[in-house]
């Protein structure tokens, strides 16, 4: 799930994502860097989030990582995109922001966010569960 935050109003993100209880990971393949909020006492699952510049905006994209990547040398894991545990946790990072900004509109703080693309039509049910 993606979310611009304006600079205008979030200036230290970094700070802020302390204090929501995220820290700073690098990872060790990619040595990309990003944010993690842990979920239980363990490495997954947990809440990751990557923090771009992008002009007069933040760009906060977020996702659940549910377990570590199951096959050597890739990076595919078991991660939600979004949903209701993705909404909730952006929705959590957005009434931070209000909080620490003094802004409780979060309408201000988030200035735009990106266009979602619309979800495939589903074929009529119809006699044989559209199979035809």
């Amino acid at each position: 799930m993606k979310h611009l935050f304006s600079k205008s109003v979030l200036h230290n993100p970094l700070g802020l994502l302390r204090k929501a209880g995220y820290f700073p990971f690098t990872d060790p393949v990619s040595k990309e860097d990003s944010f993690v909020l842990r979920l239980t006492a363990d490495r997954y699952p947990r809440m990751h989030l990557y923090v771009e510049d992008h002009g007069d905006d933040w760009s906060f994209n977020l996702h659940l990582d549910q377990k570590q990547a199951s096959y050597k040398g890739t990076s595919k894991h078991a991660g939600e995109y979004e949903g209701p545990v993705v909404e909730r946790e952006m929705d959590r990072i957005k009434k931070w922001i209000a909080q620490e900004t003094g802004f409780t509109d979060t309408a201000q703080t988030a200035r735009r966010s990106p266009p979602t693309p619309p979800k495939p039509k589903q074929p009529p049910a119809g006699l044989f569960g559209g199979i035809f």
